[in-house]
Formats: C-alpha cells, sequence, structure tokens
C-alpha cells in the first residue's frame, strides 16, 4: 500500500511525489554545486541533507539580510530579513538541483506554512529557496507551480523564491548540531522523522552510512 508523505497537508504519495519537469544542467567536469534553502530550524534541514547522496558538504547559517546581523540572536527577533537556511553543496554526477528541490518540499518541511514550522514562528523560519541564477529561479519557480497544479498539498505552497545577495554561516556551536546532539529532544521530535521518512521513502538517495541509522 501507497503511504503518504507524513506532511501536513500533503495529498499525495511520497512514492509518486513528483520530480520538476526540467533541472539544472551541468558544465561538463563540474565538481560542485550549490543550493541555498530555508525550511525551519537549520540543525533540522542541515541533518537531512547531511544523509543524501551525492552532499558533499552543508552549512547552517542565514541567508535574506545583511551581513550587520547575520548572527542568531539578532536573527532570533525576526527583524533583520534573514531566514535561518542552509547551504548546500552537492556534487552533480551524483545529485541534482532538482531532485534535491523535490527532498526540499517532500521531506524537509512544509512548504504551506507562512512564517513558521510547526512550533517555530516568524519570517526567521519562512519557507524560501534562494537563487543564484536565472535558471535556479526559472525551475523552482515551474516546481511550485507544476505542485499547485496537481494538488499535491490540500493549501497553496508559500515558498519564497529570493534572489541570494549572501549566504553567512551561523554560528560554530550550529553546525552539524543534529549530528552532535542525536539525543536532545527538539533534534529527537523534529530531525529524526525527517531521516526516517527520507529512510523509507527516498532510501535509495541516502547515503549508506546512514541507512541503518535509528
Amino acid at each position: 500500500m501507497s503511504q503518504s508523505c507524513d506532511i501536513p497537508g500533503t495529498t499525495v504519495p511520497r512514492d509518486r511525489f513528483p520530480l520538476p519537469d526540467s533541472d539544472l544542467a551541468t558544465e561538463s567536469g563540474a565538481t560542485e554545486e550549490r543550493l541555498v534553502l530555508a525550511g525551519g530550524c537549520f540543525w533540522c534541514v542541515e541533518a537531512l541533507y547531511q544523509a543524501v547522496e551525492g552532499v558533499k558538504a552543508v552549512t547552517s547559517g542565514y541567508a535574506g539580510g545583511s551581513a550587520e546581523t547575520a548572527n542568531y540572536k539578532a536573527v532570533c527577533t525576526g527583524n533583520t530579513d534573514h531566514a535561518e537556511a542552509v547551504e548546500v553543496r552537492y556534487d552533480p554526477s551524483v545529485t541534482s538541483f532538482g531532485e534535491l528541490l523535490r527532498l526540499f518540499f517532500s521531506v524537509a518541511h512544509d512548504p504551506t506554512q507562512l512564517n513558521r514550522q510547526g512550533h517555530d514562528t516568524g519570517p526567521q523560519y519562512r519557507s524560501a529557496i534562494f537563487y543564484e541564477s536565472e535558471a535556479q529561479e526559472v525551475i523552482a519557480r515551474a516546481y511550485i507551480h507544476k505542485l499547485d497544479g496537481a494538488g499535491v498539498f490540500r493549501a497553496p505552497i508559500v515558498t519564497s523564491l529570493e534572489p541570494l545577495t549572501g549566504f553567512y554561516p551561523a554560528e560554530d556551536y550550529h553546525q552539524d548540531f543534529a549530528a552532535r546532539n542525536p539525543h536532545q529532544p527538539y533534534v529527537m521530535a523534529v530531525a529524526g522523522p525527517k531521516l526516517d521518512k527520507l529512510r523509507d521513502h527516498f532510501g535509495d538517495r541516502m547515503k549508506s552510512d546512514h541507512q541503518g541509522e535509528d
């Protein structure tokens, strides 16, 4: 039996969750590309993408605001225009922009929640794709249109598309937070289910050293 996406508001079984109709063309010989995403607390989005095959590095940080206020205390006020975001560096010969977008919408977060994810509220927790090329913007916009048109979610997607004007790494104690604190209650409640969903429904996209983890 097909299993549901287990994200509030979804209607399409995850095993039929569509890929984008087009993907990012990669220059011949390129070994690394970058994607910057925001989907709630960066600890848990980071944990998800660290487990994806082809992802070389994930950095938690801030995007959407200026360098002067790119620090946790300021961002937590919700008044700096930043979002908690992750910078995903990946090998395009192993995974693709489109595949990473599919995981963003199907596993990483609920893209129908405006300026929040669960109990985390404020614009710093907004759903956003920070594009750094016209191609990234076009593919992401078309994918959102496709998902909305197919009725994948019961509510409209509110993910914003924002030009990447800067990505500012978060403080050192935020990096690899879930991996370093697997029994922290928030990590167990939020990151754990994301990894379970990845393992259960997209296990073929998961690094082998993560497939057997609880």
